[in-house]
């Protein structure tokens, strides 16, 4: 799971100029009036071989009556619970105050894995400052300048030796299994039943499972990793005030990390705008998928009644035709033994790797069929494919000009290439590259 790291302490320290030094992009507003953030702002961090999500939050005042800083400090608190990693900032210019004492001791009351930051480091003159911080007791600070980036090399080094060390070291056998969907799908009875125990909490109050939860299991001489995330909900009608938001976080990263996402849906709710949101998401991030329609024993059925349901989801999310679907009661058990076969189709489609001369045969097949457009006298020439990696199958497609790809012939080649090939389960990416011909 992606670590959480979060920027904490009173206002006006450097908070979100860190932030966005870090993040490497301007994405919270800076200026010298404390209290400007009043809100969390994340992002996504590399350094190194590490990613990690970044978290601002607005300065802690804990004696404050003053009803902004009384929902920034609930903020910070949120972003306390839910991280791993805190940044506690300081500012060198002013010096240690008692406002850094007070969240100094908060801090340690709730988290033991805290790195002390002292800003506004912008000259040797200024480090002689740094040691007054070590009596807040939090150990050797880290000397910074977020304004001229002096120092970040280091700090960054210093958080990703705090991540915590994952106890399950994953490797090519495992298939990571991201179990997703709204709160209340089932998600949840899904994985129990799965592991053929109760390993996560279960419970018909939405919202139970508030972070992503690894559980290694094999089957049939195959190992998994099931990863039961947070129902995500329409972004509207999550309570800024509550933890939820960053169990959203974490659940859209287990999708970003998995090999498989199976996609819950709710079968006494039909197909909602949220379920095609979340299965957009995991398109989007070019995972192979398995839709998982759950409660299936609650729903009165003729003859015909799967294949209209099946029709109205193939209608809504016309664009992962490949998917295929598997109707499941994860309370009867009814259907659930054919999850992990689906799981393993899917996953040795998006690992598939398809020889560049047999690629090739097909493109050729597909224009002789279907020539390829052109736009005012001049025609796209394709010369060759090669696929340049798996999962997704991703291939490169060698064109004189890129302008004259029309969407709906890179469609068309898709489709031949799924007709010959298959990639049933996982999306396929053609990158287009010029080529001058010879």
């Amino acid at each position: 799971m992606k670590p959480l790291v979060a920027i904490v302490g009173r206002p006006n320290v450097g908070k979100s100029t860190l932030f966005n030094k870090l993040a490497g992009k301007r994405l919270s507003i800076v200026e010298d009036t404390p209290g400007v953030t009043r809100d969390r702002i994340y992002a996504d961090v590399e350094w190194l071989e590490y990613s990690f999500t970044l978290i601002d939050t607005g300065g802690i005042e804990l004696d404050s009556e003053d009803i902004f800083f009384t929902q920034m400090l609930r903020q910070a608190e949120l972003a306390v619970e839910t991280a791993d990693v805190i940044l506690f900032v300081t500012d060198a210019r002013e010096g240690m105050m008692a406002a850094d004492s007070d969240v100094a001791h908060y801090l340690r009351r709730r988290h033991n894995n805290i790195i002390l930051v002292v800003n506004k480091v912008d000259s040797p003159a200024q480090e002689s400052g740094v040691y007054d911080f070590y009596g807040l007791g939090l150990g050797e600070p880290s000397s910074i300048s977020s304004q001229q980036g002096l120092g970040i090399g280091d700090l960054l080094d210093r958080i990703v030796e705090n991540f915590p060390k994952l106890s399950l070291e994953l490797d090519e056998d495992f298939i990571s299994i991201a179990v997703v969907g709204k709160p209340n799908a089932g998600k949840s009875s899904i994985v129990n039943k799965l592991l053929g125990e109760e390993r996560v909490i279960v419970s018909e109050i939405p919202g139970t499972t508030r972070d992503a939860i690894d559980t290694p299991m094999e089957k049939d001489g195959q190992k998994y990793l099931l990863v039961d995330t947070a129902g995500i909900r329409r972004k509207r009608s999550i309570d800024d005030k509550s933890i939820e938001r960053y169990s959203v976080i974490r659940s859209l990263d287990a999708i970003r990390r998995c090999d498989v996402a199976l996609i819950i849906l709710d079968a006494a709710e039909g197909i909602t705008e949220q379920d095609v949101k979340i299965a957009g998401y995991v398109h989007e991030q070019g995972k192979a998928s398995v839709i998982v329609v759950n409660k299936w024993d609650l729903i009165e059925k003729d003859t015909k009644t799967a294949d209209k349901f099946k029709k109205k989801m193939q209608a809504d999310l016309a664009f992962m035709d490949y998917v295929e679907f598997v109707f499941i009661s994860a309370k009867t058990g009814q259907r659930v033994h054919k999850l992990l076969p689906f799981v393993q189709a899917a996953y040795a489609q998006a690992a598939r790797r398809i020889p560049t001369g047999v690629l090739n045969e097909a493109l050729h097949e597909a224009m002789l069929v279907n020539d390829p457009p052109s736009d005012k006298g001049r025609r796209l020439k394709i010369y060759y494919i090669t696929q340049v990696t798996t999962k997704p199958p991703t291939f490169l497609l060698f064109v004189n000009n890129k302008q004259l790809m029309h969407f709906s012939y890179k469609r068309y080649l898709e489709n031949c290439f799924r007709r010959t090939f298959g990639f049933m389960g996982t999306p396929i990416l053609i990158l287009l590259r010029e080529k001058e011909s010879t």
